[in-house]
């Protein structure tokens, strides 16, 4: 049959480029990649057994090198489950995963960094052409009579044709460069499968030149050795194997539990956020296996959502061979396997609070508002969540460093309740208005400007016996022990301007009051006692999601000369309509918020400055 000829994808022939002349100073990693697929291979075959115990045989699943001096190839061999002629097309021929893209835009320029992306992206078969100018890969999928043979130079286009293949599996031909011949040397080769895949659960053999296969690793899965036998590179190195991630994790878990249940999990939390986090249709989870045997690569059921950034796996002998997702979902003992990794993950992440501040820094700026989301789903473990969560603050306003406990510890005597802001922007909540009173008075406030926060006080009602209290709600308790001037004086001086305000702004506001939190500012909004807050009202808004008409209350600081000069135009409606809408606006625009008539209030405001349509209003 005569060979067909196909371009590849225009996405595949950048990456290609970018593996062929960019990554050279990294070459070894195509081996590290190369025998990674081959394990999946056969991982994906001894699943398939389950159902089809004769899938497998008696044939023990491993992978071979092959290095040939004379013809100057290397050849990366697995009996695992093969291809058929599609899935060759699809996995060889073009990038399905949508986020090629992103990996090309991702690339640095710094050849290390950027071939850590290359697994993480699943890109790594590609690696393959840093050290060969060829590369064949003959290939027959467990259960057709059929083989396929690919073949390509890099360059642009791969051809297609039917082999001659007589078993099951997959070979990888890397026709090497002249200059590449270090990687025919057996030391070399068996240094690099010790330096990057001694961990994988089935043997790495290397055919030597007389022809006997040598076991190169260790061929016995990591999570199944006693801890004791196991370094902190053996970690490090099977979590590369696990999360094509080759940054070193931040910490792990590595756990045996026998009794009622028996499982054991090696959980690890990475130290930068995947490209994808945020990919809602991205699937998540840990890889499940069922006795040493691999069931599942993302098993979504065995970790809730907001811990979606844990890597790892499971091994259970508590759940069938066949088991699927249907099965997983509403199982008691998927239940109770997934509250236990829920702790051992809040564990871990308590301990590298308590005692690695610097890398909980870390997790926290790359996941913290991913964490968040177990105070809104996860009830039960809501407490132990909030004691991990970390704020900026009137103290501290320009990190997210603040935990809850430091908060508390440092209340002044007679503050009752723990006090935040939430709005747009870190900037907006600096300069608020509603802080004034409550710096002045030494109380700090919490500053939230992360789009879930809203949710987060929600449910987030107390911790530790303090009620969580919004600084920005007319009703807050501290306001009222904040000492200002004369209140009950200035309320009756202005009782006619708070009378005249709901009107004059055209029935945008509940009412308007004199306030005891201003001390700089000469207005501001706040929520009504039981109302919703403005910064979640302009949220459901912007996401086209229906919101109650609630209408917040103006308070105006009564020592403020603009106050004042309103208070003066009382008698002239027009006057007292343009001041009153500038204070309106002024309020508005304090909180990030956006005017409704944003060309209007810049005429009122020109007019107040040049003392233009009534000098009454000109201020000074």
């Amino acid at each position: 049959m005569t060979a067909e000829r196909h371009e590849f994808q225009a996405e595949t022939r950048s990456l290609l480029r970018l593996m062929i002349h960019s990554m050279y100073s990294n070459k070894e990693i195509f081996l590290r990649e190369l025998v990674s697929n081959a394990s999946d291979a056969c991982d994906k075959l001894r699943f398939t057994a389950t159902q089809n115990p004769e899938a497998v045989g008696d044939v023990e699943l491993a992978v071979e090198l092959i290095p040939d001096k004379f013809a100057g190839t290397l050849t990366v061999r697995d009996n695992g489950i093969g291809m058929t002629r599609e899935d060759v097309v699809d996995n060889l021929g073009t990038i399905a995963r949508s986020g090629t893209k992103k990996f090309m835009e991702s690339l640095s320029g710094d050849q290390s960094k950027d071939a850590q992306l290359i697994g993480q992206f699943g890109v790594g078969f590609y690696s393959a052409f840093i050290v060969a100018d060829r590369v064949t890969v003959k290939t027959r999928r467990f259960d057709s009579t059929e083989s396929v043979v690919w073949e390509s130079t890099g360059e642009g286009e791969y051809t297609i044709e039917a082999g001659d293949k007589a078993e099951r599996g997959t070979e990888v031909i890397l026709h090497l460069r002249d200059d590449e011949k270090e990687f025919l040397e057996d030391e070399r080769l068996s240094e690099i499968v010790r330096k990057y895949s001694d961990h994988i659960g089935l043997p790495i053999k290397l055919v030597k030149s007389e022809g006997e296969p040598e076991t190169i690793n260790q061929a016995r899965a990591l999570w199944t050795r006693p801890k004791s036998e196991i370094s902190e590179d053996d970690y490090k190195s099977f979590y590369e194997h696990l999360s094509h991630d080759y940054e070193p994790p931040l910490a792990w878990t590595h756990q045996k539990v026998e009794g009622n249940l028996e499982y054991t999990s090696l959980l690890y939390i990475p130290r930068r956020a995947p490209f994808d986090l945020w990919d809602r249709e991205q699937q998540r989870g840990v890889k499940l296996y069922v006795k040493r045997v691999f069931i599942m690569d993302r098993a979504a059921e065995l970790l809730p959502p907001y811990l979606r950034f844990v890597r790892g796996l499971v091994d259970t002998s508590d759940l069938p061979l066949n088991v699927s997702r249907e099965i997983l979902q509403g199982n008691r003992t998927v239940d109770k396997i997934r509250a236990a990794l829920v702790k051992r993950v809040l564990d871990l992440l308590d301990d590298l609070a308590a005692n690695k501040p610097d890398d909980f820094k870390t997790f926290w700026t790359q996941f913290g508002k991913v964490l968040k989301e177990g105070i809104v789903e996860d009830n039960a473990n809501r407490e132990r969540i909030a004691k991990l969560l970390r704020f900026a603050s009137t103290t501290t306003p320009d990190a997210q460093s603040v935990s809850l406990d430091e908060y508390v510890a440092r209340m002044p005597q007679g503050q009752e309740k723990i006090l935040y802001l939430t709005g747009e922007s870190p900037s907006a909540l600096r300069n608020s208005p509603h802080l004034e009173g409550f710096r002045k008075a030494g109380y700090e406030v919490l500053l939230l400007s992360d789009r879930i926060d809203e949710w987060v006080v929600g449910h987030l009602t107390e911790y530790q016996g303090k009620k969580l209290e919004s600084a920005a709600r007319g009703d807050a308790e501290a306001a009222g022990k904040i000492e200002t001037a004369d209140k009950a004086r200035h309320e009756t001086e202005f009782k006619q301007v708070l009378e005249l305000l709901p009107k004059a702004l055209n029935s945008r506001i509940a009412s308007a009051r004199v306030s005891a939190r201003l001390t700089e500012s000469p207005s501001c909004l706040v929520a009504p006692e039981h109302g919703l807050s403005r910064q979640l009202l302009e949220i459901l808004k912007q996401s086209g999601e229906s919101a109650p008409d609630i209408k917040p209350i103006l308070e105006l600081n009564a020592e403020h000369p603009l106050v004042e000069r309103l208070k003066e135009t009382s008698g002239d409606e027009t006057a007292f309509a343009d001041l009153a809408e500038i204070l309106y606006g002024q309020a508005v625009l304090a909180e990030g918020g956006q005017l409704e008539d944003p060309a209007g209030f810049v005429k009122r405001l020109n007019k107040l400055i040049l003392g233009q349509g009534g000098s009454k209003i000109l201020l000074g």
